[in-house]
């Protein structure tokens, strides 16, 4: 566990959460000490910016990818995260281009 999802830095959506994850009432204490812990590692595994190391990764990646259901609670907090920032809408558009978020739909023009 110690190599899986290690990061520098700690994680904060001052868009979404401006006063932190635990002010918010969102998540479990437990839930936001996760997201900010390990939140870096699990945007950039998420987005594809970091490749996944070890099998703990491959299967979040997996996750995200929709190819399997969360089962850990890394997979389920942060599945519980990209839900309430909208962050796993699929957009469909006429053009046929996918979109990840509402946000991505303006660079989709």
């Amino acid at each position: 566990m110690a190599e899986s999802f290690s990061v520098e830095r700690r994680f904060f959506d001052d868009k979404n959460y401006p006063r932190g994850f635990s002010r918010h009432g969102d998540y479990t204490i437990k839930e936001a000490q996760v997201l900010e812990q390990y939140g870096q590692a699990f945007k950039a595994l998420d987005l594809g910016e970091r490749e996944a190391k070890t099998a703990e990764e491959k299967d979040f990646v997996a996750m995200c990818k929709g190819k399997r259901q969360p089962e850990t609670f890394f997979e389920k907090t942060w599945n519980k995260y990209r839900s309430l920032t909208g962050k796993t809408k699929r957009v469909y558009t006429l053009s046929g281009v996918v979109a990840d978020s509402l946000e991505d739909m303006s660079s989709a023009d």
